[in-house]
C-alpha cells in the first residue's frame, strides 16, 4: 500500500475528527434504540460526504476509490452503520458516472452530492439473493415510460431514499437470463409502497425494508445508458464499489475492536498482573493485528485496481472475503479478551461482534466470493 497523499490525509484526518468528536459518544444511544443517526448524517452532508466520488463538475468531492475507502473504514471505526448510509448512494453515483447518459448525469448527480437525492439500490428479491439472473420484477415499456411491478427485500436507506437504482427485466424471455435485465433509475412517489422495516441482529439505526413496485410509472429517459439489457453489467461494475465499501468496513470495525482490546487489556489485572502481558492475550492480540493489517492491503490493493479502471471483481472478492472474515474472528476475540465485561452493553465490544455478520453477507455472502474467485483465477489462467 503506497503512503496516503497530503489530500487523502487532510479528508481522512477530517473524517477522523468527526469520528471522534460526534459519532463515538452518541453512536451507542442510537444503536441500541434502533433510531436514525439524523444529526450526524446531517453533519456527514455538511462534511460533503455524500458526493465523495462525485466528480467535482457535478458538485462533488471527487475522491477516487481508494480514498473513498479510507473515509468508509475510519467511519466504520466509529460507528459501521454510517457507511452503510453511502454505500448504496455511491453504487449509484458510481453506475451514474460510469454508464448514464449525460442528461441523467446532469439531472442526478449534483442533488445527490448535496445530499438532497439519496440513492438505495432494489436488487435483491425474496427469492433471489446472489442469484441475480432470477430477479421476477418487470418494466414493460408503454410509450414515453416503464410500467415497473415486483418486490425487492433488503434495502438498505429505503425509507430515506428518494432514488432506487433498480434491477429489472425488460425481457423476462431473454437466454441467458442475464441479458434481459436492466437498471432504471425510480424516483420515489406513486407506485412504490416501502413496506415492512426488518428488525436486524447489529447495523442498527439504519432501516432496511421491503419495497413493493405496483404499476408503478417510470419515465423512458431514467433507463440507465438508454439501452435496455445492460443492467447485469452495469450491476455487476457497482458492486465492484459496494465489496470495497464492505472490506473497508470490515477494517474499521476490526480496528475498533482491535484498539479496544488492546486499552482494556492494560487496564485489567489478573494475577497480579495487567492481562496484556499473559501470554495467551498476547498471542490472541498479535494475530488480530496481523489479520487487519492483510485486510487493509488487501482492500486497498482492489480500491486501487478500481482507480485504474481495470476489472477487479477477483480483487475485490478477495478482499471483501478475508476482511470480513477477520472482523468476525477478531470482534469475538475481542469480547473474549473482555470477559464478561464484552458481553453487555456498557462497552461497545457488543456491537462490534453483532454488526459483523452483516459483512459475511452484504453484497454477495461470502460463498458467492469464493465461487467468483474459483471461476476468475480459472479464467485468468486458462491453458
Amino acid at each position: 500500500m503506497q503512503a496516503r497523499t497530503s489530500e487523502q490525509e487532510q479528508i481522512v484526518e477530517t473524517v477522523r475528527r468527526f469520528v471522534d468528536r460526534e459519532v463515538m459518544p452518541s453512536a451507542a444511544a442510537f444503536e441500541h434504540s434502533d433510531t436514525y443517526p439524523t444529526p450526524l448524517v446531517e453533519r456527514m452532508k455538511e462534511l460533503g460526504l455524500f458526493g465523495a466520488t462525485i466528480p467535482s463538475e457535478y458538485g462533488g468531492l471527487g475522491l477516487d476509490v481508494t480514498t473513498y475507502a479510507m473515509v468508509v473504514e475510519e467511519l466504520s471505526r466509529g460507528w459501521m452503520s454510517l457507511s452503510g448510509v453511502l454505500n448504496t448512494h455511491m453504487m449509484l453515483a458510481f453506475v451514474l458516472k460510469t454508464f448514464g447518459t449525460p442528461e441523467q448525469r446532469e439531472r442526478y448527480l449534483p442533488a445527490m452530492a448535496r445530499g438532497e437525492h439519496r440513492g438505495a439500490l432494489c436488487l435483491t428479491e425474496p427469492h433471489a439473493g446472489s442469484d441475480v439472473q432470477r430477479i421476477r420484477s418487470t418494466a414493460v415499456r408503454r410509450g414515453d415510460h416503464y410500467v415497473v411491478n415486483g418486490s425487492k427485500m433488503f434495502i438498505t436507506n429505503a425509507e430515506t431514499a428518494t432514488l432506487f437504482n433498480t434491477a429489472v427485466k425488460t425481457d423476462p424471455a431473454a437466454d441467458p437470463p442475464y441479458r434481459g435485465i436492466s437498471l432504471l433509475i425510480v424516483e420515489k412517489g406513486p407506485g412504490i409502497a416501502v413496506t415492512r422495516k426488518l428488525d436486524k441482529l447489529g447495523y442498527k439505526g439504519i432501516e432496511t425494508c421491503e419495497v413493493l413496485f405496483e404499476e408503478c410509472a417510470v419515465p423512458s429517459a431514467n433507463l440507465i445508458g438508454a439501452k435496455e439489457g445492460e443492467g447485469f453489467k452495469q450491476v455487476l461494475a457497482g458492486l465492484e464499489v459496494g465489496r470495497v465499501n464492505i472490506a473497508a468496513r470490515a477494517v474499521g470495525v476490526s480496528r475498533a475492536a482491535l484498539a479496544a482490546a488492546l486499552r482494556y487489556s492494560q487496564q485489567r489485572q489478573t494475577f497480579g498482573k495487567p492481562i496484556c502481558e499473559h501470554q495467551a492475550v498476547q498471542l490472541k492480540l498479535a494475530d488480530m493485528a496481523t489479520k487487519i493489517e492483510a485486510a487493509a492491503l488487501l482492500t486497498y490493493s482492489a480500491a486501487a485496481k478500481k482507480d485504474r479502471g481495470e476489472r477487479c471483481d477477483l480483487e475485490a472478492g478477495m478482499a471483501k472475503l478475508f476482511a470480513s472474515e477477520t472482523c468476525q474472528e477478531v470482534t469475538l476475540e475481542a469480547m473474549r479478551i473482555f470477559g464478561g465485561y464484552g458481553y453487555v452493553s456498557e462497552f461497545p465490544v457488543e456491537r462490534y461482534y453483532r454488526d459483523a455478520p452483516l459483512m459475511l453477507i452484504g453484497e454477495g455472502t461470502n460463498e458467492i466470493q469464493r465461487t467468483i474467485i474459483a471461476r476468475q483465477l480459472i479464467e485468468r489462467n486458462r491453458l
